[in-house]
């Protein structure tokens, strides 16, 4: 279990890189959202994934990225979205990252280095990682849009670059 507390934002992330099932030992979340807020929201028998930090094409993201990776991932934030979603994503971006690198552990016997592809509609989406602990992110999305949602499109970049730091991830 990781938790962030700033002066912005309270997270709380639980992570389990194999999947199977995980919880929060408390909520920090005062209510539970409802079943229409659960859009981030999948439990199987191999896979947990509950992602709730306020901004829902952000929900979405880390959502996809959990079940891509075959992650089982529970995300609580609590941010100042009241002002914009600047902290909430930089901050969910660095309480994951951190999230990760803790369930990594140490790194041995895993391959360093990674890459995939996903042809989505309008575009070819490609990812290459390396374990350096050594953070570094090149990101190039040429969004066009100034949002997605309530997401500031500027904040996509900054959220992995964010995971990139605390993780001790280079990525392309």
């Amino acid at each position: 279990l990781v938790k962030r507390i700033t002066n912005e934002t309270k997270i709380q992330i639980a992570i389990s890189l194999n999947g199977g099932h995980i919880k929060i030992p408390e909520s920090i979340l005062s209510k539970k959202p409802d079943q229409e807020d659960g859009i981030a929201t999948q439990a199987t028998g191999s896979q947990v994934i509950d992602i709730h930090t306020g901004v829902g094409f952000l929900d979405h993201m880390i959502h996809a990225l959990a079940k891509h990776s075959g992650w089982s991932l529970i995300v609580e934030c609590i941010g100042d979205l009241h002002i914009d979603d600047h902290h909430t994503t930089e901050d969910c971006g660095i309480a994951l990252g951190e999230a990760f690198k803790q369930a990594l552990g140490q790194v041995r016997g895993v391959k360093r280095f990674g890459f995939g592809f996903a042809p989505l509609d309008e575009a070819l989406s490609r990812a290459v990682v390396d374990l350096s602990n050594r953070p570094y992110a090149v990101i190039n999305l040429g969004l066009k849009r100034e949002k997605i949602g309530d997401l500031s499109c500027e904040m996509i970049p900054h959220f992995l670059e964010s995971f990139t730091e605390a993780a001790r991830l280079t990525i392309h």
